[in-house]
């Protein structure tokens, strides 16, 4: 199973080749207004920059693509940097890299080559998660064992997100659905069959990965 990848959040994150800065600022987008926006902002702020490049992949099947090389050679910057994006398997991510010319041309192939590294080396300064379902159980206890379950499952590595008291305690805990059956093995033996984890949802969390 394929799960959705976002950068974890926005960053800059600047290079430098033959005196030419690049400095690459990247965000996520829902739109493509948000990533017009993001450039709009990133041209004001590197107002005197030579070039602001943008890239961005918007939608559940990157519907919505752009690569704008903002006067540099046709294909030497906006594709390279868009062609990252897809490579990573990235959805809903804008990039602007912002070039400050240091003196040296770098030829067709060299801007190619410091475009695509510097949007690369901004996604690895700001990692990647997925997002992953997970599934909701509840286990219901009455208030006498309530303490000791909850002792346990806090020590338990489980990740336990929600107590609720009424006539009884439900402890609420998020799984991945592989370790649903683990889980209802453990707290069986735990409390020698007589409480139970019943599914009762199901959220999206993001989970960084290398």
């Amino acid at each position: 199973m394929t799960f959705a990848r976002l950068i974890a959040g926005p960053g800059e994150h600047e290079l430098e080749i033959k005196k030419s800065r690049f400095i690459c600022s990247i965000d996520r987008a829902a739109t493509e207004a948000d990533a017009r926006a993001f450039h709009e902002r990133l041209k004001k702020k590197y107002w005197d920059a030579n070039h602001n490049c943008l890239a961005y992949l918007i939608g559940e099947r990157n519907e919505f693509q752009k690569a704008n090389d903002d006067g540099e050679p046709s294909g030497t910057a906006g594709m390279p940097m868009l062609e990252v994006l897809k490579k990573r398997a990235l959805l809903n991510t804008v990039v602007v890299v912002t070039r400050y010319f240091g003196g040296t041309k770098l030829g067709a192939g060299g801007l190619i080559r410091a475009y695509g590294q510097s949007v690369s080396d901004a996604i690895d300064a700001v990692g990647i998660v997925e997002r992953r379902p997970f599934f909701l159980l509840t286990v219901h206890s009455n208030h006498q064992d309530a303490g000791r379950i909850e002792n346990a499952l806090r020590a338990s590595g489980y990740k336990l997100v929600d107590v609720q008291y009424g006539s009884d305690v439900a402890y609420v805990v998020h799984l991945d659905e592989a370790e649903i059956e683990q889980f209802r093995a453990w707290l069986g033996e735990l409390t020698g069959g007589r409480n139970h984890a019943e599914v009762t949802g199901q959220a999206f969390f993001e989970v960084p990965i290398a």
